[in-house]
């Protein structure tokens, strides 16, 4: 199945323009009559027919279509952008694949890069949904501060982690989590968390844990996170 990118699939009939038109048309060559699965990133898929093509736009009407249940649990990911953007976008990109709900490019004390463009990574996180057939979009927030996020009272019901460097700690991640819940789990910068950091998040609740014995860059780190998370929940 190949699945294209629609925000809204509200009427029976839309028009497809820019990149995703020139991709079905030019790309894919699909013509009059062909039938496309469309989602909206908001959990809905639909089977849709091409009613007429132009230069630079589609007409599409809408078949049949289903919601896809909601996950059981929720994973947000609050990490400081690295030095090198592509390696974000690289991130972002895999991040999607194997199942992150919501991505907070955050603002740390050791942060190398408090600014990302975040449509590019919108693109990335748009490619990489349909790629992998999934029907909601990771949701993307840039520029958030620590201090607000790990006293967001929307995370309180959340289980939150905090994962850094330190040899001492002896639970990993995969040990602390419990099944079919919603998770934060933060990841520092290159530089690491500073203390007064670690602090802070300890006093705010948030739990220390391990993603393994290896010294892991940023965006490996975010991606191990990812992937406990999701493995917990699959296996249980």
């Amino acid at each position: 199945m190949q699945l294209f990118y629609h925000p809204e699939l509200l009427s029976n009939t839309f028009q497809l323009s820019g990149e995703e038109s020139k991709h079905l048309i030019k790309v894919l060559r699909k013509k009059t009559g062909d039938k496309i699965h469309f989602t909206d990133g908001k959990g809905k898929i639909a089977l849709c027919t091409i009613q007429s093509i132009s230069q630079k736009s589609a007409t599409l009407k809408i078949l049949e279509e289903k919601v896809e249940p909601e996950k059981p649990y929720q994973i947000h990911l609050g990490i400081a952008p690295t030095k090198n953007a592509d390696r974000m976008e690289w991130m972002t990109e895999k991040a999607v694949e194997v199942g992150l709900d919501k991505m907070i490019l955050m603002k740390s004390d050791n942060s190398e890069r408090n600014f990302l463009k975040s449509d590019r990574l919108e693109k990335k996180a748009v490619s990489a949904m349909k790629q992998s057939l999934k029907s909601v979009l990771t949701e993307i927030t840039t520029g958030q501060e620590f201090g607000d996020i790990i006293t967001d009272t929307h995370y309180e019901s959340f289980e939150k982690f905090i994962a850094y460097v330190d040899e001492s700690i002896p639970n990993h991640l995969f040990e602390l989590a419990n099944p079919k819940k919603n998770y934060l789990i933060l990841v520092g910068p290159e530089g690491d968390f500073s203390p007064e950091e670690i602090k802070a998040a300890l006093d705010a609740g948030f739990k220390p844990c391990s993603l393994g014995s290896s010294r892991l860059r940023t965006e490996t780190a975010g991606l191990v996170a990812i992937h406990t998370l999701n493995l917990l929940n699959d296996i249980s």
